[in-house]
């Protein structure tokens, strides 16, 4: 038996809203809009699913977040200052200056690392 992801589901109050915000300052590829309440996004090789749902509280920063959704970049700084041009608020690190973190609207956490710093 084998067993491999299908995609990601991540849940957001509104996902046309917080579609804006994957694909114009993440620079997701947006695949199709299903229902007018599902929103299928790409990066890479990865499906994500933004799909309607009432989250808990968000957590206060990344190290206490129950989930954490990791980025790769090759250029840190570059990526990193793109994103902010796009309005993108970082909001710390995870404990090292090499590794930004941020949320999305609905406080689902993320983190943006080149991993050959690691």
């Amino acid at each position: 038996m084998e067993c491999k992801f299908g995609h990601i589901e991540v849940f957001v109050k509104d996902p046309l809203v917080s579609k804006d915000f994957y694909v114009d300052v993440l620079g997701f590829e947006l695949e199709t809009i299903q229902q007018d309440k599902f929103v299928w996004l790409k990066s890479g090789h990865y499906v994500i699913l933004l799909r309607p749902g009432n989250s808990p509280e968000p957590a206060a920063n990344y190290q206490t977040a129950r989930t954490g959704f990791v980025m790769y970049t090759n250029d840190l700084d570059k990526t990193g200052a793109e994103l902010l041009s796009r309005g993108l608020m970082f909001k710390g690190t995870d404990g090292s200056d090499r590794c930004l973190t941020f949320t999305d609207p609905d406080g689902n956490w993320f983190q943006l690392v080149n991993p050959d710093e690691h």
